[in-house]
């Protein structure tokens, strides 16, 4: 029986041993952590008969496995994964062990910096509403191996791609591709903006039809950056009517008298979709471009966005408090998509951000804080850094909590004082300071902010 390495033990590495047990490996997991959670997932697994390895790092020399799957999370330049490169064994990420089973079916991929969670959740919606089954699944929903051990095929397969799972992915080839927006993020991990870059690019290169952010200032000028240049016959999208970029200008999808249009026909109202934000709008032209790219008809399509509820943890509201609207956008884990939460909602807003810091730009961040932000509460390991940051711009109107319980409290007698309507969680930071990803931090907010209502 052959012998596959899994690394890491969150959700998709534990649907990747079952996949491969399922398919007749003999599997072992490993992860560097020794946490009563992953203890009980080794029982667990365990009675599956897959091996869990915790406390324990990969040496490919010692191990010698004939297949290594990678987790989103792990590193793709870690000492063991070069080692088991440089040994000619066979190293993949997860959602290339799914792509392995499911490359039959066609695949919707949406890659980019902001933007890619509601547009896969908005895509997946007017798959669904064209009667297709279609699970949103990668960085969002299940695991893309959950989607293989599923009853039933897909008839499309809707995954959201970081740059993680597309660099450790190289033959996933979709039929449709998505690049929502392009800002500096994960340097820590890529080390450059090129390297970023080259692996978003990577997926659109790879796909049948390409969809691309045309309001995105970096995408415009993609067809000169591109390894391969875009092709004409490319969809462009744009808030701001018609675009005029490399492309095929009968495929665009615009906005244009409030309403979302292509070329030859009217599709929906702007304003069928619920949520807030000029890039929500973004989001919906280049949902609609898929879908129409996938030959889904426009009642379908308008009735998915009719009825759309919108995405966890991205400008979530939450509850409504003694006037006050509490508002869960923890999937900003970066300071362009903070920037563009907290200029979505109403002013003066009081932010509680703060966890673990990212590289990046802050500049428009604290701009826009200066112009919508009565009070900034700052938590996490970031705080003593993003107060400094606060000081050097002139914007004094911050208090250091430290935790999310202090700054739901503050932030109650901070709205009352100053007439607030808004309470925002929205960080700019990832979480792995105080949570284990953005969706209990944004889950523990949404907890504390339910009990004012108790």
């Amino acid at each position: 029986m052959p012998n596959a390495y899994v690394i890491g033990l969150g959700k998709s590495g534990v649907a990747a041993a079952r996949l491969l047990k399922h398919d007749g490996w003999q599997v072992i997991v490993s992860d560097r952590g020794t946490s009563d959670t992953l203890q009980q997932q080794q029982q667990e697994l365990g009675t599956e008969g897959i091996t869990v390895k915790l406390g324990n790092s990969f040496d490919p020399e010692f191990e010698t496995p004939g297949l290594v799957v990678v987790s989103p999370g792990v590193p793709w330049d870690v000492p063991g994964l070069l080692r088991a490169r440089e040994l000619g064994i066979d190293t993949i990420g997860e959602m290339e062990l799914a792509w392995r089973s499911l490359k039959d079916v066609p695949w919707v991929g949406i890659t980019g910096t902001n933007g890619k969670t509601t547009t896969t959740a908005l895509i997946a919606a007017m798959f669904q509403a064209a009667g297709f089954q279609a699970p949103a699944f990668g960085n969002i929903g299940y695991a893309a191996c959950e989607v293989v051990l599923a009853e039933r095929k897909p008839d499309w397969a809707i995954a959201e791609l970081s740059s993680y799972q597309i660099e450790a992915s190289p033959s996933i080839a979709p039929k449709i591709a998505v690049w929502t927006t392009f800002t500096p993020d994960h340097l820590s991990r890529h080390k450059t903006l090129e390297q970023y870059y080259s692996i978003k690019a990577h997926l659109l290169n790879q796909s049948q039809y390409q969809v691309f952010n045309g309001d995105d200032r970096y995408l415009q000028n993609v067809g000169k950056l591109m390894t391969h240049p875009v092709r004409s016959d490319s969809c462009w999208t744009s808030t701001s009517g018609q675009v005029n970029l490399v492309g095929d200008p009968t495929l665009g999808v615009y906005l244009e008298d409030a309403w979302v249009r292509t070329q030859r026909e009217l599709m929906l109202p702007a304003n069928l979709l619920k949520m807030p934000g000029h890039h929500n709008q973004q989001n919906l032209l280049m949902a609609v471009a898929a879908a129409r790219l996938a030959g889904i008809d426009k009642q379908a399509i308008a009735h998915a966005v009719a009825t759309f509820p919108g995405v966890p943890h991205r400008l979530e509201r939450i509850c409504t408090w003694q006037g006050i609207n509490f508002i869960n956008d923890s999937k900003a884990t970066n300071y362009d998509a903070a920037q563009v939460g907290l200029s979505s909602v109403k002013s003066p807003a009081i932010l509680i951000a703060g966890g673990e810091a990212k590289v990046g730009d802050d500049a428009a961040w604290i701009a826009t804080i200066q112009q919508k932000a009565a009070a900034v509460l700052l938590i996490g390991s970031a705080a003593t850094a993003f107060a400094n940051r606060l000081e050097q711009a002139g914007y004094t109107n911050y208090e250091i909590v430290e935790t999310m319980e202090r700054a739901v409290l503050r932030s109650i007698e901070l709205a009352k004082q100053v007439d607030a309507p808004v309470v925002l969680l929205s960080p700019a930071c990832a979480s792995f300071d105080q949570y284990q990803n953005f969706e209990q931090r944004g889950d523990h907010f949404r907890q504390l902010c339910l009990e004012l209502l108790v």
